[in-house]
């Protein structure tokens, strides 16, 4: 069963509703994985995406903060989620499609702005995430399963705009990436989007703070698609949506795309 797949923040569901339906209009992904939903589940604006044919959704969601949706027009189950890092958020959810495969979508917390857990709580906290989800990946060895999200670390040289400039940046700093290196490896994720898209700059996330952030394109990929080592080899035809970036009263992130043939 072909089918592809996207990931995005969207930075409110309910504000930027036009446009999650322009882009299941436009691009027509199978699943579309939201993160920063900003929303309880009863108020995500559902009846437009179900007269686009995506009737199923899993979904966590909170008043104004955090939230992770799964809205699919491929039968899917939910099959539960975690509160990493005890945090009390909704950061996770995961659901099953009919061919067994499991779709983890995850909100990792961004880490403020000072990297130091001492003098930044929320740095911390991100911290705490990434061991909670290592160890989780240790203890229960994913399989058949693809994890997607926003996961705010943009984990290679050319993930950024400037590797020099961005080391003690939250986001890029030294052992935020050892975290999510250790997290993927306790999985045995694959990156597919460098799979496929092995060399080259390549971003996901460009500031609001940018006067033209088209032109300026100090991006960071922070969204990510992973895949277990069982099906990694189905995956194919990664992309980002970069023109995304620009629609009208747009999010922050551009949407993640990918294939996979099972």
């Amino acid at each position: 069963m072909p089918f592809t797949l996207a990931t995005w923040n969207i930075n409110s569901v309910r504000l930027r509703e036009p446009i999650v339906l322009k882009l299941l209009q436009e691009e027509a992904p199978d699943v579309l994985c939201l993160q920063e939903c900003k929303s309880p589940v009863e108020k995500i604006p559902t009846e437009g995406f179900a007269e686009l044919g995506y009737t199923h959704m899993v979904a966590r969601g909170q008043k104004g903060y955090n939230g992770v949706a799964i809205l699919s027009r491929l039968p899917m189950e939910e099959v539960g989620d975690k509160d990493f890092a005890g945090l009390g958020h909704a950061r996770h959810i995961a659901g099953r499609l009919e061919n067994g495969v499991t779709i983890h979508n995850f909100y990792v917390p961004a880490g403020g702005d000072i990297p130091d857990r001492e003098k930044n709580e929320k740095f911390g906290q991100k911290l705490d995430y990434l061991t909670d989800m290592r160890d989780w990946f240790h203890a229960e060895k994913p399989e058949k399963s693809i994890l997607v999200g926003d996961l705010n670390i943009a984990p290679r040289e050319d993930d950024v705009w400037s590797h020099k400039q961005l080391l003690k940046v939250v986001s890029h700093t030294p052992i935020e990436v050892e975290q999510l290196a250790e997290t993927q490896d306790a999985g045995g994720w694959v990156d597919i989007t460098r799979q496929d898209i092995p060399e080259g700059q390549l971003f996901s996330w460009w500031s609001y703070r940018a006067r033209d952030w088209d032109a300026a394109d100090k991006g960071r990929r922070l969204d990510h698609v992973w895949a277990t080592p069982d099906i990694s080899n189905a995956g194919h035809s990664s992309r980002i949506l970069r023109d995304a970036r620009g629609w009208e009263k747009p999010s922050d992130h551009a949407p993640v795309f990918a294939s996979f043939d099972l």
